[in-house]
């Protein structure tokens, strides 16, 4: 077994945490203008559980996570941390949090340790414990050779890790990341996950965002799918892909009108939803039941469609047959 699937075997095998919750939040809503951003999302994290909120960009992932951390102050409903209520202007309950945005926020200047003991002073008076958190830390994100290398010339994916390093220095209780794999390459991605994936075991309550459906499965012991602002769905990986029972995903790699053929596919009976994907936009998704049985009425409707098929895939119950078939639509970056 690889160490991949190690990882994600390990994260669906740990049993559910329902005591010690940690971070609490209660009908958060977040308007800006006639606009809801979010609409009454409720959702707890337990000490050591790896919560991942899951949905495309402009879902409202962003807008909830700085609610969390007292960065946005929701119109209604409440956060609170181990117990402590979160608000913008500071607070106790800040000192609980660590918090890792999508952009890089370091010094590019100094080096990795400056990076870090700057973060740490924020919290830490004591030199002696400040210095055993950069050390502890700097092995953590594995850029203890690189300690003393200025920001600016370090790689992308090493940012991105001393990113993470510098919400960890004060030992937060709450790890919040927000798409913390965006934009580097596979061998840092793998490092950031390998590294957020420690971090849950080793107690730390980690809520992550993403619109990458592997890095939820993976690394989440439980998984909020959120669209359009609202909360839809929610459960462990095993337990959200139950909602769709026996259904499996059909890929149909064609060229046409994929739009209005991806329309009329939702009309057949024993399809529960079908949209245009792919990073061309030249494959139609369908969430169907008994896929192949089904499969020729799908190729003959293409046939009547105009539509030319060029290949066929048929996936069985995922994460993303689970959200095309809450939301009607695959999984829009």
């Amino acid at each position: 077994m690889t160490e991949s699937e190690t990882l994600k075997q390990e994260t669906r095998d740990k049993p559910g945490r329902t005591a010690d919750v940690l971070l609490k939040c209660a009908g958060l809503v977040k308007r800006f203008g006639e606009r809801t951003a979010v609409a009454d999302v409720s959702l707890a994290v337990a000490a050591g559980e790896t919560y991942g909120l899951l949905g495309p960009n402009g879902a409202g992932k962003t807008t909830t996570i700085k609610m969390v951390c007292g960065l946005l102050r929701p119109d209604s409903g409440s956060v609170r941390v181990d117990g402590r209520r979160v608000r913008t202007a500071g607070g106790s309950a800040k000192r609980l949090l660590g918090y890792v945005p999508q952009d890089i926020a370091l010094y590019p200047d100094l080096s990795v340790r400056e990076n870090l003991r700057f973060f740490g002073r924020l919290y830490l008076s004591n030199k002696r414990e400040l210095d055993r958190r950069v050390r502890e830390v700097l092995g953590l994100i594995d850029l203890t050779s690189r300690a003393g290398d200025r920001v600016d010339s370090l790689s992308g994916g090493m940012r991105r890790r001393l990113n993470i390093g510098a919400a960890l220095v004060h030992s937060p209780a709450l790890l919040v990341l927000d798409e913390p794999t965006v934009g580097v390459d596979p061998q840092s991605r793998h490092a950031i996950m390998s590294s957020v994936h420690r971090f849950g075991r080793e107690g730390v309550a980690v809520l992550y965002t993403t619109h990458y459906m592997e890095e939820a499965e993976r690394l989440c012991d439980r998984i909020g799918i959120i669209d359009r602002g609202r909360l839809i769905a929610e459960g462990t990986a095993r337990e959200l892909v139950a909602l769709v029972a026996e259904r499996d995903r059909v890929l149909l790699s064609a060229s046409g009108d994929l739009e209005a053929y991806a329309a009329r596919c939702g009309d057949l009976a024993r399809v529960d939803g079908a949209s245009v994907t792919g990073e061309h936009h030249d494959t139609v998704q369908a969430v169907v039941r008994d896929a192949r049985s089904l499969l020729p009425d799908l190729l003959d409707l293409a046939h009547r469609s105009g539509v030319h098929v060029r290949s066929v895939e048929i996936v069985e119950p995922d994460l993303e047959a689970v959200f095309l078939h809450l939301t009607g639509t695959a999984l829009r970056e």
